[in-house]
């Protein structure tokens, strides 16, 4: 792997690990979180930690924002203190989920200072981190994809699929399908405890066939067993769908289903208490509706 400075901002479940193989891949890395307790034990792994965003940036040739939202990563991109330690000829690669819009306007504002911008964000939660094996969307110019990507392959496997905001746009089709594919897993699981079949043995049989996934195997699993620890936040899902529903109805389209699945989301998260718990968690909303008691 070439030589590169990297400055990784925003340590949280998915931050961490991400720098954590960086580390471990041999880069020169820097990160910085708002909260720096949680970006210390990075420094184990040879990460140094930086206690700003600007230090964690200064000279760094590639810096990765893996924040919570679009407007936290304006924040930071528009502190000026950041803005005066970003180097000519940088490339920020966003690897949060945030709107193609957010994505477009960024990559403009950090263009005057000379600075490239990839958006790059990224499926296969938190197991997906952990082992170096997400799914990465890159938007951009091929120049910049080109640059990154030798970065990008130590955490997992960098596709270019297009323009700047097209790597969002691909995350947002991609949310939509988990989210949907969410909400039928949790009906076929509850029905198949209500019928009195074996959910693990049913899963089982279905290997390999149309009906086979990695929502079907690992998210039932978390359904029947009622394991709910987070790896996708309920909240950040319900975030993903309702920018995927208003960029589809920017381009005239309407999306029943994933209307449906957002609106199934909203309650889980607003009336349930679901918030900070798994996406997998939609199965609590459903048994809710049918009037059952948690598992």
């Amino acid at each position: 792997m070439s030589v590169q400075k990297i400055a990784l901002l925003g340590t949280g479940l998915m931050g961490a690990p991400m720098a954590r193989n960086l580390c471990q891949a041999g880069v020169d890395t820097t990160v910085w979180n708002r909260t720096t307790t949680k970006a210390e034990p990075l420094s184990y792994f040879g990460a140094t930690v930086a206690q700003s965003a600007a230090g964690a940036v200064a000279q760094a040739d590639i810096v990765i924002s893996m924040l919570s939202d679009g407007p936290t990563g304006v924040l930071v991109q528009s502190d000026p203190n950041v803005r005066a330690k970003l180097k000519d000829g940088a490339i920020w690669v966003e690897m949060g989920s945030i709107k193609p819009e957010e994505a477009r306007t960024s990559a403009a504002d950090l263009a005057q200072l000379g600075v490239g911008y990839v958006d790059a964000p990224v499926s296969g939660g938190t197991k997906g981190a952990e082992e170096a094996s997400l799914a990465i969307m890159a938007g951009g110019s091929p120049q910049d994809f080109a640059t990154v990507k030798v970065v990008l392959n130590a955490l997992g496997r960098p596709v270019h699929v297009g323009p700047l905001g097209a790597g969002q746009l691909a995350k947002l089709a991609n949310q939509a399908i988990v989210a949907v594919t969410i909400a039928a897993v949790a009906e076929a699981m509850l029905m198949l405890q209500n019928g009195g079949a074996d959910p693990a043995a049913v899963r089982a049989a279905l290997k390999g066939g149309f009906a086979d996934s990695t929502i079907l195997q690992q998210h039932g699993a978390r359904m029947t067993t009622g394991d709910f620890t987070p790896g996708g936040l309920s909240e950040l899902q319900l975030k993903d769908l309702n920018n995927a529903l208003a960029e589809a109805e920017s381009f005239g389209l309407s999306l029943p289903t994933l209307i449906n699945t957002r609106d199934r989301f909203q309650r889980l998260v607003s009336d349930l208490g679901g918030a900070k718990l798994d996406h997998s968690a939609l199965y609590l909303e459903l048994r809710d509706l049918n009037g059952l008691v948690e598992v």
